[in-house]
């Protein structure tokens, strides 16, 4: 494997929400697939998301259109829980107009689906998917407020450590005092 000089990043896109990864991007069941076996071989290589997929593309905006970074371009049908997964423009993308825009179609992960030209820019391509670097945050433009308590029906957990629908909790303790067991019933 070459080096790329860039730091670890994830590619985002159609498929990720269908899989099940580790640490480092791998999807398990791809790997268990190939090797035949529960555990990780060393040296083996899948790709993070399927590449030959074909997604059902839905275009929203047209050619001339004005975009910048966090617009939505398309969907494409994901799953049956998620049914439109939205196609962004990337939030390092430069303002500018939506040209050579695809049609309804089928788009593996990796193909061009829009361009946008800038101001005297080179144009951008784009695809279905996208490199992220892990240890930067997305961006937003705001925040929600959480208003809605998570009751878990554990009383330890709602007593001592209440916690908000869509937030982020911590188990603190220390090593076999039970944070996995409580993980995983809240899990369920």
């Amino acid at each position: 494997m070459a080096r790329s000089g860039s730091p670890l990043s994830l590619l985002l896109g159609p498929g990720i929400l269908n899989n099940i990864f580790d640490g480092i991007q791998r999807p398990l069941k791809a790997i268990h697939e190939k090797s035949n076996s529960v555990f990780i071989p060393r040296g083996i290589d899948v790709n993070c998301l399927d590449l030959v997929k074909k997604w059902e593309y839905e275009p929203v905006k047209k050619d001339g259109d004005l975009v910048q970074a966090g617009d939505i371009v398309g969907y494409v049908f994901e799953n049956r829980c998620i049914k439109k997964h939205a196609i962004m423009v990337p939030p390092k993308a430069k303002p500018g107009r939506l040209q050579k825009h695809a049609m309804r179609g089928e788009y593996n992960v990796v193909e061009n689906v829009f361009n946008i030209e800038a101001e005297g820019e080179k144009t951008q391509l784009f695809s279905l998917s996208h490199r992220w670097p892990v240890r930067e945050s997305r961006p937003v433009t705001e925040s929600l407020a959480a208003r809605t308590p998570l009751l878990t029906g554990q009383r330890v957990m709602d007593g001592i450590f209440p916690s908000v629908l869509g937030g982020t909790n911590a188990v603190p303790g220390a090593f076999g005092c039970g944070k996995t067991v409580i993980s995983q019933s809240l899990s369920k």
